[in-house]
């Protein structure tokens, strides 16, 4: 499973003092952890897709702060959320772009936008940004 490479990184990150690669590891497994604890209450368990949602939801937040950091001007802050984006993108996922999402919504017998959200959602999870396959399928018609 994917958490099992991230905290395999994450000893590796530790033992060469990778500050940032560590601190976005940890960020990651704690939140792991506790989807897990949800999931399990529910009874279900946790999937390699679910770990590539809190890792896209991860990018997001660094994104957001990176970018506050940028308005303070503070470059060293930036440069080390920088890094800790190049360590998540390395486990996601190459994301389907807007013709790949036409593509497959052209395939399908029901276009309507409820029916194409659940199929990518079934099966393209972790894989595609379903706001963009909404604004896609909101085109095609």
């Amino acid at each position: 499973m994917l958490i099992d490479e991230i905290k395999k990184a994450k000893m590796v990150a530790m033992r060469e003092k990778d500050f940032d690669a560590r601190k976005v590891y940890d960020v990651i497994v704690n939140k792991y952890l506790l989807l897990s604890i949800d999931l399990k209450e529910k009874g279900v368990t946790i999937q390699d897709s679910d770990m590539i949602s809190i890792m896209m939801k991860t990018l997001k937040e660094l994104a957001d702060e990176k970018e506050n950091y940028a308005r303070a001007g503070r470059q060293d802050s930036v440069d080390s959320i920088s890094r800790q984006e190049e360590v998540i993108r390395k486990y996601i996922p190459k994301m389907l772009n807007e013709d790949e999402i036409r593509s497959e919504i052209e395939k399908l017998e029901d276009k309507s936008i409820p029916s194409i959200m659940k199929h990518f959602k079934m099966n393209f999870q972790g894989k595609v940004e379903m706001s963009l396959v909404s604004k896609v399928a909101k085109t095609i018609k």
